[in-house]
């Protein structure tokens, strides 16, 4: 299975971006979907997660400002992402638990001051 990130880009704080991961396969039918981000020197963390019931959870400095969906194929995963601040800059990849994959190169969010 091969997971590609994709919608990374500089937004200025207060800006919007919307993230797509595209897997080869419908992984996401399957598995529990999750978006994670990491930054240099840095653990990777996990930011939001969709049961393949429809159930979503955030960590507690995104809730209310990002948004996890999936497509009705369940091959891409989104991540709308609000109210962007500088904090959130870091490179965000998509994977499914408890079953992992390979990490894709994951796409840059830089958010600037």
């Amino acid at each position: 299975v091969q997971l590609q990130a994709s919608g990374g880009g500089l937004v200025q704080a207060g800006g919007s971006l919307r993230l797509s991961c595209k897997a080869s396969t419908n992984i996401f039918s399957i598995y529990t979907a999750n978006w994670y981000r990491q930054t240099p020197g840095q653990q990777r963390e996990l930011v939001a997660t969709m049961t393949t019931g429809g159930t979503k959870n955030y960590t507690d400095s995104v809730k209310g400002r990002f948004t996890i969906s999936r497509d009705s194929a369940k091959t891409t995963l989104y991540l709308q992402m609000n109210s962007l601040k500088p904090e959130d800059t870091a490179v965000y990849y998509c994977n499914s638990a408890p079953r992992w994959y390979p990490w894709g190169q994951g796409t840059q969010v830089t958010v600037s001051s």
